[in-house]
């Protein structure tokens, strides 16, 4: 070998080793950046034998990362609903303690027994009202937080759709970078990460997945096909839907005019916060809302009056009504909100000015709804029937998701265990998720992120290079100094 080409080989030797040293530092200060990729500087040999640094590169396992971004997004969108759930649940507690729906109607059920057995009692009819008066406001605080729930996941859809945008308007900067770097033969190791950083976080929104395309380029599509991001960002839009109505799901979310969320969408999301605050707003806490407004209906229809002397006047509500009252709803069919008006009725409260005494006799809604016509008191057959009806089978409505036909107090355990079930379900589910997303985010990061060990262990490989080729630079100097002395 020539003095000239060992003197090419120990610059370029001198070189590559201290490009690599710095591409290992670099990953040393990034090692606790858990969106920091392994940096490589693999190095060629020159047919002169000189060594050279392609080009910086990441490690990188697409398999597993793709599997993370999935499971990320499932468990955003777990987690959504369980929030909600959690809320809801607390409106149910123990479906035999009194603060439930269900406890508070079996209560009413058997006070109402005991007054019938001593239709002359005043203590046991106080304590009918008073029980009723409880069972009405468990229904509307029940029905409140539900309406807490569904506007907190409207203000919520809406957050995510503007985080969404900024997201895209974030990787549409990045991805630019990387295209053009590419293309340049630039170092583009940094923005891949910081690109895949904000595509993960986009995945925490919404269920997406990718196509990569020449030069680095990506697109992103949701997990239901609709394009995201190709050469530029996507407009995700949302209208916040103020106030919303009992009964009446809210707004949906669309990317660029295709509807991706409610009942009407053509290509729904299936994963993400997006999806499952949208499936808790309208689905979840819908389903329930309309299940405290039949269990209002049907206390309404249950202590209805009916007209005693055959003049054609239609049911009245009796000792519970509500804000379309004295009129009775129609039987089987929800009265949308009736759960947050529901009361008592003030003619037979005496606080109210009421007259106690109607809730033996009848006559809250006027003479011809009196059933006592002879005023004893002693008088049980009104109670008798009012017993009887909430044991009673009725129909309800099928948006509560529940059995068609069944007696008041069923319906109100029934909707106890619905709730429950889909909070268990939902609560095991993410379990799983966030497992499955723990494992893929450890394997993805033994495989691609930065072993302290091993890098400080490289450096000192890598320091024991940079030497040996200072060595050789340092003896080939020698033997030019030596040669130039002799020409001389």
């Amino acid at each position: 070998m020539s003095l000239t080409a060992a003197l090419n080989t120990a610059r370029s030797s001198l070189a590559a080793t201290s490009a690599q040293i710095s591409v290992s530092s670099r990953n040393v200060s990034g090692a606790s950046d858990p969106t920091y990729s392994r940096k490589l500087a693999p190095t060629i040999t020159n047919p002169d034998g000189s060594a050279r640094v392609v080009q910086v590169s990441r490690a990188t396992d697409s398999a597993l990362y793709f599997t993370m971004l999935s499971a990320t997004s499932k468990a955003a969108g777990q987690e959504a609903i369980a929030s909600g759930l959690e809320q809801l649940s607390a409106t149910i507690g123990d479906p035999q303690a009194d603060q439930s729906p269900a406890g508070r109607l079996s209560a009413l059920t058997t006070a109402l027994q005991q007054f019938a057995n001593e239709p002359d009692s005043q203590a046991l009819a106080e304590r009918v009202l008073m029980q009723a008066g409880e069972l009405a406001s468990t229904v509307n605080n029940a029905a409140q937080t539900v309406q807490k729930v569904r506007q907190t996941a409207d203000a919520d859809i809406s957050a995510s759709v503007t985080n969404i945008n900024e997201l895209l308007s974030r990787f549409e900067k990045l991805n630019n970078q990387v295209v053009q770097g590419t293309f340049a033969g630039r170092d583009i190791s940094d923005a891949l990460d910081q690109r895949d950083a904000v595509l993960s976080s986009l995945s925490e929104e919404m269920g997406v997945s990718v196509v990569s395309r020449a030069n680095n380029d990506m697109v992103i599509y949701t997990d239901s096909g609709v394009t995201l991001f190709e050469t530029r960002a996507r407009t995700v839009t949302f209208q916040p839907s103020n106030g919303l109505t009992p009964g009446v799901a809210g707004n949906a979310v669309y990317i660029d005019g295709v509807q991706v969320t409610g009942a009407g969408a053509t290509m729904p999301l299936r994963g993400g916060a997006l999806h499952g605050l949208s499936e808790l707003r309208d689905t979840v806490a819908g389903t329930y809302e309309a299940q405290l407004d039949e269990l209002a209906r049907g206390l309404v229809e249950a202590f209805a009056e009916t007209d005693q002397i055959a003049s054609g006047q239609p049911d009245a509500a009796g000792l519970f009504t509500w804000d379309g009252g004295p009129a009775v709803p129609a039987s089987g069919t929800r009265a949308a909100g009736i759960a947050l008006t529901l009361k008592v009725n003030p003619s037979a409260d005496p606080v109210a000015g009421g007259n106690l005494d109607t809730l033996r006799d009848g006559g809250m809604s006027g003479a011809a709804y009196v059933y006592n016509t002879s005023g004893a008191a002693a008088f049980g057959d009104r109670l008798d029937a009012l017993s009887d009806a909430l044991s009673a089978d009725r129909s309800f409505d099928g948006a509560s998701r529940l059995q068609a036909t069944q007696n008041l107090l069923d319906f109100s355990t029934s909707s106890a265990g619905w709730l429950e079930g889909q909070r268990s379900s939902v609560s095991a589910d993410l379990d799983y998720q966030k497992t499955l997303v723990s494992h893929a985010s450890d394997a993805l990061s033994n495989a691609t992120g930065v072993n302290l060990d091993d890098e400080y262990a490289l450096q000192l490989q890598l320091e024991r290079s940079y030497a040996a080729a200072s060595k050789l630079f340092g003896v080939v100097a020698d033997l030019f100094d030596t040669l130039m002395q002799n020409v001389r």
